[in-house]
């Protein structure tokens, strides 16, 4: 994974606010909510970063949680991938997750992975949306995958064993 994905200028939002959802940085801090939030979807969830991804597993534990969102906030500052906890509009519950990666692929500038927990699955797509909206608007790329919902896994897989 690059050290920097993103040009060194470009400062990194750390916050999107909409009518039903607010972002915010993935950190620590939010671990209970999160962990909360992921496992009441932990067997949908399963698979949400590749066919072959486990995570969430069903034994995950809340120590497990807060030391991945010290990753996540550890690669937000290093610049190296940006992930944001979703919550509803009141800033109360955690929806789910967005991620912003580096590509895998040569044919894109970033590869963004997004969550929503079992109980607003309504606002999947509404979020999807968004983040689109978001990035085009927002962040500097012109080309974005959402592998697995933009763009299949089969054919993610094919774009990444084209050197």
């Amino acid at each position: 994974m690059p050290s920097n994905f993103i040009h060194e200028s470009f400062i990194a939002p750390i916050s999107l606010a909409t009518d039903k959802f607010h972002l915010r940085v993935l950190e620590d801090s939010l671990a209970k909510l999160d962990f909360e939030a992921v496992m009441s979807s932990q067997k949908r969830l399963q698979g949400i970063f590749g066919l072959d991804s486990e995570w969430p597993k069903i034994d995950m534990s809340l120590e497990e949680n807060v030391e991945s969102l010290k990753i996540h906030r550890k690669e937000f500052v290093s610049r190296k991938a940006f992930a944001y906890s979703v919550f509803d509009h009141n800033k109360t519950k955690c929806l789910g997750s967005v991620y912003i990666d580096p590509s895998q692929s040569q044919h894109y500038d970033c590869e963004v992975y997004l969550w929503v927990r079992d109980d607003s699955l309504e606002l999947d797509k509404e979020l999807y949306y968004e983040v689109l909206k978001w990035l085009s608007n927002d962040w500097p790329f012109s080309k974005v995958a959402f592998p697995g919902r933009s763009i299949s896994w089969s054919e993610w897989t094919e774009q990444l064993k084209v050197v």
